[in-house]
């Protein structure tokens, strides 16, 4: 049991550096790019929000493949199996059963599943930032515009 335990400690920490790297370089893109806009802050937020969800998904996939790897490194599954299905079923929680480790290495699943969910979950919290900060930078923009109030809920004086 302490060797499951300790091959998915170092298989999720090897993801959350992965998840790490990636959402630092979402944030830090999102920020630069949200100072600079100057044409079509809807338009913006979309193509924001595509990219990073993209970059988001790669990522996940990436993680998943740690996973699968690890998996075959330390025979966690039969050798005629697709390790990868198995890791994207864990990972996800989606479960559905018709792969199964081998007995000395069934807690994998668990722990996958755990790191999937956590890892998602902070995808999620970063998804709402990028969104948050492009919203409020739209706002600020159109606060700033002429007839601005608004915006604010409060009716412009009529010239």
């Amino acid at each position: 049991m302490l060797r499951q335990f300790l091959v998915g400690a170092t298989v999720c920490m090897c993801n959350i550096v992965i998840h790490a790297m990636l959402m630092t370089a979402v944030v830090q893109v999102a920020q630069k790019t949200s100072q600079k806009i100057t044409w079509r802050p809807s338009l913006h937020l979309t193509m924001v929000m595509i990219a990073t969800v993209c970059i988001l998904m790669a990522g996940h996939a990436l993680e998943v493949m740690v996973w699968a790897l690890a998996y075959a490194v330390v025979g966690a599954i039969q050798l005629n199996t697709d390790f990868v299905y198995f890791a994207f079923v864990n990972y996800t929680t989606l479960g559905y059963g018709d792969i199964t480790p081998v007995p000395r290495w069934k807690l994998l699943g668990p722990i996958t599943a755990m790191n999937g969910v956590l890892l998602f979950g902070w995808s999620t919290a970063v998804i709402f930032e990028v969104l948050r900060k492009a919203m409020e930078l739209r706002t600020s923009d159109a606060d700033n515009a002429p007839g601005a109030s608004v915006f604010r809920g409060t009716p412009t004086a009529s010239l």
